[in-house]
Formats: C-alpha cells, structure tokens, sequence
C-alpha cells in the first residue's frame, strides 16, 4: 500500500495526486465506504464521492480502460503483472528502490547527535512523526476556501509541531500566513474587548506588512467588533496580493481565562466563517483555532467556533510510532518485533505521550541510561522526568481545588467524576484523559509519581496529628528549654523530620540555619546551676 501513490503519481503525470486524493485511494485500497471515510475525517460525504470520482475518471483516461471504487483492486494487480507502471524507462523495481531509499534518507537520524526534545519540532526535522491521516487532512482542509481548523490536544503533545507544518503548507501554496501565539499577550490586552480587538487588529496588520490605520475604520459608536469586522472586510483583506490569507490562533486556551473577552471574541470568529459562504471576501480568510482544552465560557451553539468546520484531536503514538521514533533516534536494537516487545512498556508508561517518549529516546540514544533503569526511577525526583513533573507540581499546588482533584483521580481505581472546570485544566496539563467529566490519569508516570506525593503529605499530616495528641499545651515543658523557651533537641528533631516530609512534596527552596548559643555556659558559672 505505501508504494500506491508513488505508483499512481508515475501514471497521473499531468495530474500529481493531492492530500486529499491520497486519502480517498488509501481508504477505498481499504475498502471503506465514502460514508465512513467522511465520519472518520470531518469532510462532508458528498465532497469526498465528488473527489474519488474525479480520481477514478483521471485514473481512467491515463490507463485507457475504466477505473472504479469497486475495480481498483483488479485494474492495479493487472498493472503490476504486467509491469506497465514506469518512469523515464526505469522499471517498478528500481523505481520502488529508489523511492525506499529516499524514505529511509528522510527517516533516519544520521551523521549527528539529535537535539534536547524542546518546544516544536523543527520542519526538516526526521524525528517528526507523522500521525495518519491528520496531515494530510489538516493540511487538504487549510485550502479550501473560508475554511476552519481547530486543532485540540494537551501541553506537549505537538500541536505546535503540527501547526507548523500547516503554515509552511499555506506558504507552498502561495498565501500569506499570519501567526499570532496568545500567550505573548500582556495580562492588559484583556482589559476589554476594545482593547483586545485592537490589539489583535495591530498584530495582523504588521504580520502582512500593512500599516495599521485602525483609526480609517473604528467607531465607537458601532462598537469594536463591527469596527474590527470593517478594519478586516474593508482594508486589510483587500489589500492583501495572495488570493488567501491564513490567521493562525496558537493558545487560545488564554482567551478562556477571561470570559468576558470569550464570549465576544469567539462568536466574532464563526461569524466571519459563515460569512465566507456567502461573501467571496471572507473566502480569502482561512482560520487555525488551537487550544490545548475544551471550552468552559458558555457560548449558544449557533455562536461557538468549536462546533464548524474541522476539528482534529492529536492522539498518543503508537506501539509502532514509538518504534519508528526509536530507529530514527539511532537505536539500532528497536528495529525487529523483539525490539517493539521490548518498548512496549516505555509506551505503556507514558501512555504514548510524544514529549515524554521522545525524552526517554533521546536519554536512550545519548547511552545515558538504559531502558530498564529509566522506567524504573521515571517516577521518582531522580529520573529523567524530574523537571518536568515539579513543574506540574508547582501548577497544582498553586491551584488548591486542582490539588484535590488530582488526588481524587490518582487514588481512585476507576475514573472519578470531577468540576468541569478543574476537570479541563488537568486536561489542558496533560495530567487526565477525558470521558465526559470523568477522569483518569494520561499515562502511568503521572498515577505513580502523584500518588507517591500524596501519600507522603497523608503520612507527613498524619505524623503531624500524632505529635500533637502525645504532646498537649499542658506538656509545653518537655518541647521547650526551662529557661530559654527555646525547643529542646528531642523535639527539634521531631519537628524537623515532620517538615522534612512535607518539603518532599512541595517543588520549593528549604533554608535551615544551624547556629550554637553559648550564652547560658555563663551564667551556670554565676549560679553554679547547669542549665545550658
């Protein structure tokens, strides 16, 4: 199946194969009906017949006898038999020699060491997974005129990865591309809606390179997000010489953070949507929403940008994804069945996560630690993921109702129902899956090392408690020096290992002074009294 579109792409010369028809081959090669390949991608069941007619008729006309849905099985193994699939008079073997050692140039990480796993993977970079169908369904959507794409998946699971590859198909493609990240924001821009739009105006109009004569077109009296309507509609959609522009939103998860701001934003953004179904203007705007969870501002359906256009969620990798990852990081062992066997329980651990595989490898291949003992100390303050598991740390322990909640998912057997607010910003951290509000811990990393803290905070408040019954405010005397008050060693040390435990499960700086006061060895010489 993997040499098919090359095959194809040999006989359809004038007509190179696109995404989308690459999609449609695949899945009728699969047998799917045009129905399931619509439910399983997001395009209307009419669109895809549409294309795969055209695909059967062009595959027609190249080979001289009809092609169909229902044939394509037959015609290519005649094909095949008959070796008439050539290019430039070179056979299908060697054709498909050289297209295996193209793909395995493209795949293989070699020559040099690769990069600390950090932010979005480069665009040439080999150690970018492809996860079919997404790419090349994101990336057949980005073109269709007035289009929407919302990409949705947790922190680090290379939503930014794959907007990039999307833009950098827009520009193949001759549009202009308009990237803003939400998190670049100061906290003032959301003072209010005026605000914000103007800000959002000045930033798009300087990404194409267009002097910002916001002041041409606001009005306070028709209010900011009709002026902002005008200032796109009216200027910078005109002025622009591509026949399409794409505006690609990154974080928008910021915007939920401030309802007021949501609630007239997001409307605004399905608004200009709909009215590329009816305005050619509108058309030349493609929209790229990406957010890292559900939206939790009520917004009326008919309002909210998340129930248009494409959606597509960013899965785990596979056992095979992790496998493909593992040989293009240079570990030569993963290549067979046994080597796949053998990482099973690395992509069990991380429940696929990409960022936590890909850490894993890159440890593996710099032959820093071995598989084994990775996930052995995975879970604990001593291995690779140390810095990054105190960083959630830090989150939830600023957050006291998503401490709770995080508790209540890591000691629960089963998923365990939670507020829907808490519930999507443990999901936006990557820390639960989903079922409706129901939650349970994304990968086994998280279930160990949570729960091992909260176990210990159990312990260490549970220590605490016991301290406190055995010594009352009536046996002060025994907790403190007679004469200075100050606490004895005995119950220092108690003091000091109860804290000791608590500091374990707190992600901060502790500070312990250690100093001698000498000042009493005086005053026994005076009084002849051994106090100190």
């Amino acid at each position: 199946m993997e040499q098919l579109p090359e095959a194809l792409g040999q006989i359809l010369q004038d007509k190179p194969l696109g995404s989308i028809q690459r999609f449609v081959l695949h899945q009728s090669w699969l047998g799917k009906t045009y129905s399931e390949m619509a439910k399983g991608s997001g395009y209307r069941s009419d669109y895809i017949k549409e294309v795969g007619s055209q695909l059967w008729q062009d595959l027609s006309d190249a080979l001289g006898e009809r092609v169909t849905k229902k044939n394509l099985h037959l015609v290519l193994s005649r094909l095949q038999q008959n070796n008439i699939v050539q290019h430039n008079d070179h056979p299908q073997q060697e054709l498909q020699a050289n297209f295996d050692a193209q793909r395995n140039s493209l795949n293989l990480v070699t020559g040099t060491k690769p990069e600390f796993p950090s932010g979005p993977v480069p665009l040439a970079s080999p150690l970018y997974i492809n996860r079919p169908p997404l790419e090349e369904l994101v990336c057949a959507e980005i073109i269709q005129p007035g289009s929407l794409l919302r990409i949705k998946a947790p922190r680090k699971m290379g939503k930014s990865s794959l907007l990039n590859r999307v833009i950098a198909h827009a520009k193949e493609q001759g549009y202009k591309t308009v990237y803003l990240d939400f998190q670049e924001a100061d906290e003032a821009v959301f003072a209010s809606i005026e605000k914000f739009l103007r800000w959002f105006c000045i930033n798009v109009s300087r990404q194409l390179n267009l002097p910002p004569n916001l002041d041409d077109y606001w009005d306070a009296e028709m209010g900011s997000k009709v002026s902002c309507k005008i200032y796109f509609e009216g200027y910078l959609l005109q002025y622009i010489d591509s026949s399409a522009v794409v505006l690609a939103l990154n974080e928008v998860n910021r915007i939920f953070e401030h309802p007021k701001i949501a609630q007239d934003f997001l409307p605004m953004l399905r608004f200009w949507h709909e009215q590329a179904k009816q305005d050619s203007t509108w058309q030349k705007l493609h929209l790229v929403v990406v957010h890292s969870t559900e939206i939790y501002i009520p917004l009326k359906l008919n309002q909210s940008p998340f129930n248009v256009g494409l959606t597509v969620s960013l899965p785990p990798f596979t056992l095979k994804q992790v496998q493909d990852l593992a040989q293009r990081y240079g570990i030569d062992w993963a290549a067979d069945s046994e080597g796949a066997q053998r990482l099973a329980p690395l992509q069990a651990m991380m429940g696929g996560h990409p960022y936590l595989v890909s850490l894993a490898l890159y440890h593996m291949c710099q032959e820093e630690v071995t598989l084994e003992v990775l996930l052995q100390k995975a879970p604990t303050l001593s291995g690779i993921y140390s810095q990054h598991i105190i960083e959630l740390l830090t989150i939830l322990q600023a957050d006291p109702q998503l401490m709770s909640a995080m508790q209540q998912v890591v000691t629960a057997d089963e998923s365990v129902q939670l507020d829907v607010l808490a519930a999507y910003k443990l999901e936006s951290m990557g820390l639960v899956q989903l079922d409706g509000n129901h939650a349970k811990p994304s990968c086994e990393l998280y279930r160990l090392f949570f729960s091992q803290q909260f176990g210990k905070q159990n312990g260490a408040h549970a220590y605490s408690q016991s301290l406190e019954e055995e010594q009352p405010e009536s046996d002060h005397i025994s907790q403190a020096h007679a004469l200075s008050q100050f606490v004895n060693p005995h119950y220092f040390t108690q003091y000091l290992h109860m804290e000791w435990q608590q500091w374990l499960t707190k992600a901060s700086m502790l500070s312990l002074i250690v100093c001698e006061i000498d000042y009493f060895r005086f005053y026994s010489k005076l009084t002849t009294i051994k106090l100190g």
